[in-house]
């Protein structure tokens, strides 16, 4: 039995499809092993939103080559479909696959035989047109269910839509099969996962659903503790969503909504379809139906044209914004963008001081977060990992919590009080009080 591992890197969505390819393998008779066991076979499932995370692809393959001198490399992914010729150009990779061909690579390359130069396979970004479902599997605590791929908003700092194409969904029949799936192995939170989430609906380049209507039927699946959406535009983020949620039994009050920018001159450069009015309309409105909901942001410094003065009104628009943790990205210039055309190019040593700055005020808004809800009584999933004699998991609210490592928790809903906050900046919890029913 020919024995392949898979390592991963970038979003939720390419950890479903990570899981999904190996159970390919798995049912071929593949043995799937970890990165370390020596493997015949590697996957690398790639990234292309920095240039750090190609930089990281390189280093996997040679530890890869270091581990397994003969083994047969493949690259999957966004890279992938972005930078065929480049990377397989790097010493020890033997094929290259595209976003069109991924889902087929145990036909395309029947029998993974090396050759002397590296195997190419990357249709035009046209031919990705096929959605392609998938949920990761015995990975970690949660599932990661994909439900929606690709994006047709064409942002101009952003290469998504070069590496997967237009958006594209899933059918709801076929996601509630998934789902169902999922319930039956006793996995106890799903995290809803796409490229632009909130576009659900799209099949067939037509629109045949709306975010919601999916919503609406997962809420009706039995066996699933939590469900969790990933990240949604705050364009596409609904109030008769965020009322959904507020009143749903499974749906956890956590969002994670993109800002980029609190400038509405950035936000107009950068082609998103808001204006900062709107996403603090958002954010009071979650607020409003759920007090305790957990808010995270993404947000861009350095984008071309970002002055110190636009830069310091998108910090007091954060600062004065009651969200919860911030997702800090540095601009990076990807080929094939029109912001690589723009003027006004903000120097590296200026854009790393400003993402100091955002990611010292994301530490502080997470820690007044939980501030917030110390002595409160919360229902924690714990994780599967231990560490130094100590286990993790997260609230509904997505606080961090630390206990004892206990395997009995692996994988279970406990009730909790939230303690105090410890030196690592999460949560100490004690076991929380019984609630008692009056009979009067």
């Amino acid at each position: 039995m020919r024995k392949v591992a898979f390592y991963t890197l970038g979003c939720k969505l390419n950890f479903s499809e990570t899981s999904t390819i190996a159970r390919m393998f798995e049912k071929r008779g593949y043995q799937k092993v970890e990165f370390t066991e020596q493997p015949d076979i590697f996957v690398i499932n790639t990234c292309s939103v920095t240039e750090n995370a190609d930089k990281k692809c390189k280093k996997i393959v040679r530890e890869a080559k270091a581990i397994s001198p003969d083994s047969y490399i493949i690259i999957i992914g966004c890279y992938a479909q972005l930078k065929p010729k480049e990377i397989s150009e790097i010493k020890g990779v033997d094929a290259v696959l595209g976003a069109a061909e991924k889902f087929q690579l145990l036909d395309i390359l029947d029998g993974f035989i090396k050759s002397n130069t590296p195997k190419v396979y990357a249709s035009d970004i046209k031919e990705a047109n096929t959605f392609h479902s998938g949920y990761s599997m015995n990975d970690r605590t949660r599932t990661f269910l994909k439900v929606q791929d690709g994006c047709n908003y064409n942002c101009t700092f952003c290469t998504i839509p070069l590496a997967r194409g237009k958006s594209r969904s899933d059918t709801i029949e076929n996601v509630l099969v998934n789902a169902r799936e999922i319930a039956a192995t006793e996995v106890k939170e799903v995290v809803l996962t796409g490229v632009n989430l909130g576009d659900y609906g799209i099949i067939d380049g037509k629109r045949q659903y709306r975010f919601f209507d999916l919503v609406k039927e997962l809420d009706k699946v039995e066996g699933i503790d939590r469900i969790r959406i990933s990240s949604i535009e705050p364009n596409l983020l609904t109030n008769e969503i965020i009322d959904f949620v507020a009143r749903s039994q499974r749906f956890v009050p956590h969002f994670h909504i993109p800002l980029q920018s609190g400038s509405d001159k950035l936000l107009k450069n950068m082609r998103r379809r808001y204006e900062r009015s709107l996403y603090a309309e958002r954010v009071e409105k979650i607020k409003s139906v759920m007090p305790d909901c957990c808010i995270g942001v993404d947000v861009i410094v350095g984008f071309p044209g970002e002055s110190e003065e636009e830069f310091m009104d998108t910090y007091r628009f954060l600062n004065e914004l009651d969200v919860s943790y911030l997702h800090v990205f540095t601009y990076s210039e990807r080929a094939n963008t029109p912001a690589v055309d723009m003027d006004e190019v903000v120097p590296l040593k200026v854009r790393h001081e400003r993402s100091k700055m955002l990611r010292t005020l994301s530490h502080k808004k997470r820690r007044a977060f939980y501030e917030q809800h110390l002595g409160a009584a919360k229902t924690v999933l714990f994780e599967h990992a231990e560490q130094d004699g100590m286990m993790h998991g997260f609230t509904e609210n997505y606080i961090k919590v630390t206990a004892k490592y206990d395997p009995v928790l692996t994988n279970e809903l406990k009730r909790i009080e939230l303690v105090a906050i410890n030196e690592e900046g999460t949560v100490d919890i004690k076991e929380a009080e019984p609630e008692y029913v009056s009979h009067v």
